[in-house]
């Protein structure tokens, strides 16, 4: 691979970008080496490994690693690899390992966390310098990992922005998620529905902040839906939940419009900044009560208030408060992403709650989804149109001004300037050298 001319791929501003960002392998693989080790990728949530000995694994960009609570209950990132031959030290995606992991080819074992427990028949290693050996140190262990309120976040290399200084005011949209909980805390709610898309996972990326496509991509769908309601709906029907859910995807334009876009350092931004399509939901069974008794009135207005849509975290990870969703953009070549779609419970709020949630999650997210797969053909449709040998490049200009990034930045609704804040930043990241 020769070196990629970044600047050639990203045009000032972020207002073009070169398609080759979107279909080079080779483009793909220096992500892995630049982008995914120097920010702060999120890895799990703490309630996924609730005792000791719990583990989770999954990937942080290409790189296969273990979440798994220690002995002394702090929780551990490692890779998952075993030093010795380098065999994948755990296949399933989680369960309890008791207090150590072992290697399923010679039974060398680890601490959990990742400091060396015993090797088998460890005569014949004497005088042969293994005591100053990588081997001999364990697994490898990432040293950079920090638990936000129970979100778990890791960072591969050693250089790179502290936590507080690349997440910077972007934190307040996981702090709204939790403290709509009236006991402040979150809990993971089985697995995630898990499907692969035939596409680069940036376009994913930026499908969360487009605001221009709901009401024509989803025309079939949630505009189905719509009709439907409007033919047999009277003043003694009240609304469905599915109906509540969908329907704002058909709001207008002028609507995406003053909702507002907020973007802030390092890529991260989110629309919903007046409101958004999830404002609207109707009380369930005494919450308000009960989040005024937890905070008291004004701090529980203001957090109910607070309905941000979607809040993407730079490189791949979205949340939505309102609807305590997660979802993650897993990048596996140019042209495949595996998506993740994660519930929340709201620990001590109303069930009623979790069940908006998963049908949420069903409706939209899932491979079986009503709103989904509209998405997901517009994102293979542009993968398959990007190799078209014409224009090669994407244009990013609505409401593009040029002193719109840096800081914490308002725009309007349907602007696509969070999508030039994730390529600006994703240009940056992708300059620098990783020495660790």
């Amino acid at each position: 691979m020769g070196k990629i001319d970044i600047d050639g791929l990203v045009r000032p501003g972020g207002r073009e970008i070169h398609r080759d960002v979107f279909t080079d392998q080779d483009i793909f693989q220096q992500e892995m080496k630049t982008v995914f080790r120097r920010t702060w990728v999120y890895v799990g949530h703490d309630s996924q490994v609730q005792n000791k000995g719990d583990f989770y694994t999954t990937t942080i960009g290409n790189q296969p690693v273990i979440m798994v609570r220690h002995t002394d209950d702090q929780i551990q990132v490692l890779l998952n690899r075993c030093p010795h031959k380098g065999v994948k030290l755990v296949e399933d995606t989680n369960g309890s390992t008791g207090k150590f992991f072992r290697c399923p080819y010679h039974a060398w074992s680890f601490k959990t966390d990742g400091s060396p427990l015993g090797i088998p028949f460890n005569k014949g290693y004497e005088e042969t310098g293994f005591d100053t050996s990588c081997a001999k140190k364990g697994m490898c262990k990432v040293s950079n990992v920090q638990n936000y309120r129970g979100f778990i976040f890791a960072r591969l290399s050693d250089e790179g922005e502290s936590f507080e200084d690349f997440f910077t005011g972007s934190l307040s949209s996981i702090d709204n998620m939790i403290d709509r909980s009236p006991e402040g805390r979150l809990e993971v709610v089985g697995k995630p529905l898990r499907y692969m898309h035939k596409c680069n996972w940036k376009m994913l990326v930026d499908n969360q902040t487009d605001t221009c496509h709901p009401m024509i991509a989803h025309e079939s769908s949630a505009g189905t839906i719509k009709r439907v309601w409007k033919s047999v709906q009277d003043e003694t029907l009240s609304k469905p939940m599915v109906v509540e859910l969908v329907l704002p995807f058909m709001s207008s334009y002028d609507d995406f419009e003053k909702m507002g876009i907020r973007t802030w350092d390092n890529g991260h931004g989110h629309t919903g900044v007046s409101g958004s399509i999830h404002s609207d939901y109707s009380d369930i069974d005494g919450y308000y009560g009960q989040m005024v008794d937890a905070y008291g009135k004004d701090r529980a207005e203001s957090i109910m208030g607070e309905t941000r849509h979607n809040t993407c975290y730079f490189p791949n990870m979205m949340v939505k408060g309102a609807t305590q969703t997660l979802r993650l953009f897993i990048p596996i070549a140019a042209n495949k992403t595996i998506v993740e779609s994660w519930i929340f419970r709201l620990v001590g709020a109303p069930d009623t709650f979790l069940k908006r949630t998963a049908m949420y999650n069903r409706i939209i997210n899932a491979p079986t989804s009503i709103v989904g797969h509209d998405d997901l053909e517009m994102y293979e449709r542009a993968q398959e149109g990007l190799s078209v040998d014409a224009n090669p490049w994407v244009n990013l200009q609505r409401h593009y001004r040029e002193d719109e990034l840096g800081g914490e930045q308002l725009h309007p609704g349907t602007s696509e300037a969070q999508m030039r804040n994730h390529y600006v930043n994703w240009a940056r990241y992708m300059s620098t050298e990783d020495n660790s």
